[in-house]
């Protein structure tokens, strides 16, 4: 049987989109946790984080999110994690393979799809095209970060940003460790990695790149933490090339750092 629309008002539409957003973009004012980066790890993250009962939000500077985990390797979209992550990818209901003893596949679509439909589920919010231009830097700590529309800078335009409020941030961003960089670039600081200085990620070298992403992962500045590639591109690890278990885990243990951090449970 079919049933005609009702009448639909244009403008009812638009006020339902702004006022929603709105809503959203206000109640992210002041939050707990603020991920930068809705690539693996940092979804990873923030579904563990806002598990737990922390109000999470994640910014991602592109339309999309999953970062480089969409086109597998080679925009071959299958991905490979190993056996210790396998527990990951059973919580957020993601299927998979064994592809040889220790070695599992999955589709790289329903891996992104599966990891950011947990973050939500879980309470996490994801906000797209925002690009984070700045820290918020209060005696000596990370209190916060500074937005604009990623459109913005895409234009070279001049419009200043906003400010949110976060008890800490965590630099999802992959390789190029944005947010760690914005710090040391514009501020005088020591990290806590050795050598104080960012150091820069080395060349590729799998099983060394995923053993130290988790080692690399951790509070770098009181109130930053870095997961994910941003690890070791700050402590000048390996990168560790087409394979994601190491990316999941270093998200979790973020989380989990966070969460002793701030008293909660893990």
């Amino acid at each position: 049987m079919n049933k005609s629309f009702p009448n639909l008002d244009e403008r009812v539409i638009s006020r339902a989109i702004i006022t929603r957003y709105a809503q959203e973009l206000l109640s992210l004012l002041e939050i707990d946790v603020a991920v930068v980066g809705a690539g693996p790890s940092g979804l990873s993250a923030a579904f563990y984080l806002a598990r737990s009962g922390f109000k999470t939000a994640v910014f991602e500077r592109r339309l999309s999110v999953g970062g480089g985990m969409w086109g597998g390797a080679m925009m071959f979209n299958q991905i490979v994690f190993q056996e210790p992550a396998r527990e990951i990818f059973e919580e957020v209901g993601v299927r998979f393979e064994e592809f040889e003893p220790g070695y599992h596949t999955a589709h790289a679509v329903e891996a992104v799809a599966g990891l950011a439909y947990a973050a939500c589920r879980a309470g996490a919010r994801i906000m797209n095209c925002i690009t984070v231009e700045d820290v918020v830097l209060q005696d000596d700590r990370v209190t916060g970060l500074v937005l604009n529309w990623s459109a913005v800078g895409m234009a070279g335009l001049h419009v200043d940003p906003i400010a949110i409020r976060c008890r800490c941030a965590v630099d999802a961003t992959g390789h190029d460790a944005q947010v760690v960089r914005l710090l040391a670039g514009k501020n005088d600081v020591v990290l806590r990695i050795p050598g104080g200085r960012i150091q820069g990620e080395k060349s590729l070298w799998a099983e060394t790149g995923e053993r130290q992403i988790l080692e690399n992962t951790g509070e770098v500045y009181p109130g930053l933490y870095v997961t994910g590639m941003a690890a070791n591109a700050v402590a000048g690890g390996y990168r560790m090339g087409p394979i994601f278990g190491g990316m999941v885990l270093s998200g979790k243990k973020a989380a989990t750092l966070i969460i002793e951090s701030l008293g909660g449970k893990a």
